[in-house]
């Protein structure tokens, strides 16, 4: 005998298949959405089907446009700089380099990280796309800024090999201690990579 109606279930279900949710943050959203007035789930509803119907990739830097349009407004905006693309691994990459408000350039997301234990190869990545953008020789400058993370600098490795044989500049985010931190607290790894990105003061 079922503890709970099906369609409270099927909730829970469907709410654990996300990312970072457990059954009981499921349980307890689900439980909330029941309780809630019917606008919630009504919007909540509407919005997950928007997000489906209502927005594609754009087709010249791959990041998330409303459906209907060829590029995004960054692409199709003539005040950035169509010389200088920064290459990311998601779409949430650009909002947070966007935040940062210190980057006039274009973008270039990859949607992933290269990952042989996860079977991701650069098949499965946008960066064919990349090569033919760099092809139509406007890029002057390519800033990796993958994560620092094995599979992160795997890619950034793979796109340097790539893009070895054009006349540009690549470079990678400099990487080291954050605003604020301490010494004694760094790991080994951060404190290397300050030591070796240094700058003239």
């Amino acid at each position: 005998m079922a503890l709970l109606p099906e369609p409270l279930e099927k909730l829970i279900l469907a709410l654990e298949r996300l990312p970072g949710i457990g059954s009981k943050t499921a349980s307890r959203l689900a439980f909330f959405l029941w309780r809630s007035p019917a606008e919630v789930s009504s919007d909540l509803a509407e919005a997950l089907r928007d997000i489906k119907t209502s927005t594609v990739l754009c087709a010249e830097c791959f990041n998330i446009t409303l459906a209907g349009r060829e590029k995004c407004e960054i692409c199709a905006s003539s005040n950035r700089d169509s010389s200088l693309v920064c290459v990311v691994e998601e779409p949430l990459d650009v909002l947070a380099l966007e935040r940062t408000a210190g980057f006039n350039g274009k973008y270039h997301v990859l949607h992933g990280a290269l990952s042989p234990i996860e079977g991701i190869t650069p098949d499965d990545l946008r960066i064919r796309e990349l090569v033919e953008r760099v092809e139509k020789g406007e890029i002057r400058e390519i800033i990796v800024a993958t994560n620092p993370s094995m599979e992160g600098d795997a890619t950034a490795l793979y796109l340097r090999q790539r893009l070895d044989q054009f006349n540009l500049r690549i470079t990678r985010l400099a990487r080291g201690l954050p605003m604020g931190g301490d010494l004694e607290y760094a790991d080994q790894n951060t404190l290397l990579r300050a030591l070796s990105g240094r700058q003239e003061l």
